[in-house]
């Protein structure tokens, strides 16, 4: 049995999330040459889902191949991508504070999806899995959208919050899986890290 996976995220949640469960992990993060934005971009009329699975898929590729440039010990992989859809458009992370703004209004007093894709590689065999939750937003103040902004916790995550943060406040409520919303869902990669003997059954 492996002792231990790579996670191929920066994102802290998912270490944390790891942590919580019992899963020891080592990070495997792109170099400096790689375009990790670049595997974000979204196809013309791509659906959420098919969106957030290959991207998850293509950060998986990636770093399938960082670990054998560096000639690390074998270890399963692991991957994920989260994605915010309101009506079928997916809303990325926002380019600067007013398009947070603009996210947040649209956002506020209606549902949204999230959907959190995981993927593992395991020697020559892949699993995979998805996540999707629904979030209802109350109506949030224009005050309130203002000062989540300036905080800066919207920048840098899908749909301009972060549930585990300040937009906790937001939340009236959700069906699904929290620790997806998150980031990481739990349920889902735990049976894939059962399957691939990193767990115990």
């Amino acid at each position: 049995m492996p002792d231990f996976i790579y996670l191929a995220s920066q994102s802290p949640r998912r270490r944390q999330l790891l942590d919580q469960i019992g899963v020891r992990h080592e990070l495997l993060l792109a170099e400096a040459g790689e375009d990790a934005e670049a595997l974000e971009a979204v196809l013309p009329g791509e659906a959420p889902a098919a969106y957030v699975q290959r991207v998850t898929a293509l950060k998986l590729d990636a770093a399938v191949a960082r670990h054998a440039r560096r000639g690390l010990p074998p270890a399963p992989i692991l991957c994920a991508d989260t994605t915010v859809a309101l009506d079928d458009a997916i809303l990325g992370k926002p380019e600067d504070a007013q398009d947070a703004a603009r996210v947040l209004a649209a956002l506020s007093g209606r549902a949204h999806q999230v959907l959190t894709a995981v993927a593992l590689q395991h020697g020559a065999r892949r699993s995979a899995a998805l996540s999707v939750s629904q979030v209802h937003f109350g109506v949030l103040s224009h005050a309130q959208i203002d000062a989540y902004v300036a905080s800066g916790e919207p920048l840098g995550k899908a749909g301009a919050y972060g549930i585990q943060g300040r937009a906790g406040q937001f939340v009236q409520h959700i069906s699904g899986s929290y620790s997806a919303i998150m980031g990481l869902p739990l349920f889902e990669t735990a049976q894939l890290l059962r399957a691939a003997g990193v767990l115990e059954p």
